[in-house]
């Protein structure tokens, strides 16, 4: 694997978190079908990507140095 994601960038976590969610919904009688189950988990890579982008822009706006070419910077260009 290379790189690196959020926890709430991966699909294995959302899904095992509904997986954990619908043994205690079965626990207490719920029944979660598996159109419930891709529902949700596309809706919490949703949530978790308009989460991500938002933190991007707020910490892009509350940096305090500039975007730029750091060669450029050390060559005096």
């Amino acid at each position: 694997m290379n790189g690196f994601k959020s926890l709430f960038a991966s699909k294995t976590f959302w899904g095992g978190l509904l997986a954990v969610g619908a043994g205690i919904g079965g626990f207490f009688g719920f029944v979660i079908t598996e159109e419930d189950r891709t529902a949700v988990l596309e809706l919490g890579v949703g949530i978790a990507s308009f989460v991500g982008g938002i933190i991007a822009i707020y910490g892009r706006i509350k940096a305090t140095k500039q975007i730029g070419d750091t060669d450029a910077e050390a060559t005096g260009e």
